[in-house]
């Protein structure tokens, strides 16, 4: 099984580097299917908007809801999650060389979200690399029976984890 993760502590910091990763592996030759979370900050709200670019062309998906300045709790829209998570499954079909998921959230920790194709793309031997934060690493375990490799968080370490299970070369720039 080929599946790998990183943990990078502080809130966002994984998804720069993903998309870096996403950025250059696709940059060389390296066909990647999921998606990559891109954050950015209204000036008139203290809460980030979320969006998803489903790899490797789109399209992109904000997947946050605004609800105000008081509003509490999670704010994912589920819809548009799920919409990113069927084109990734129907991608899965052009023989991508890897599949990149921007987290294992909650909706991946209680079954839904992008674990039914973290498990397709495993079942056809699609190589497998996933953003976890702590909140979840205990559920992204379970689900891989412990046997995801733990990445260092730098981009090279992860652009030399995807020439290995690719076989292709990806350098950072």
């Amino acid at each position: 099984m080929k599946i790998a993760y990183t943990l990078v502590s502080g809130r966002g910091q994984t998804d720069p580097l993903l998309a870096q990763v996403a950025e250059t592996a696709l940059a060389q030759g390296i066909r990647c299917i999921g998606s990559v979370q891109y954050n950015s900050m209204p000036e008139d709200l203290r809460l980030c908007d979320m969006d998803v670019k489903v790899l490797p062309n789109g399209p992109t998906l904000r997947i946050s809801e605004t609800r105000g300045t008081e509003a509490r709790g999670c704010r994912l829209d589920p819809n548009a999650l799920e919409t990113a998570v069927a084109l990734t499954a129907n991608a899965l079909g052009t023989k991508p060389d890897l599949l990149i998921v921007n987290k294992f959230g909650k909706h991946e920790a209680s079954g839904r979200g992008f674990r039914p194709v973290i498990a397709d793309a495993l079942g056809k031997d699609v190589p497998v690399l996933v953003g976890v934060n702590t909140l979840n690493e205990n559920a992204f375990s379970e689900f891989t029976s412990g046997c995801a490799e733990l990445l260092r968080s730098d981009v090279n370490s992860v652009l030399n984890w995807v020439s290995t299970v690719t076989g292709k070369q990806a350098d950072a720039a």
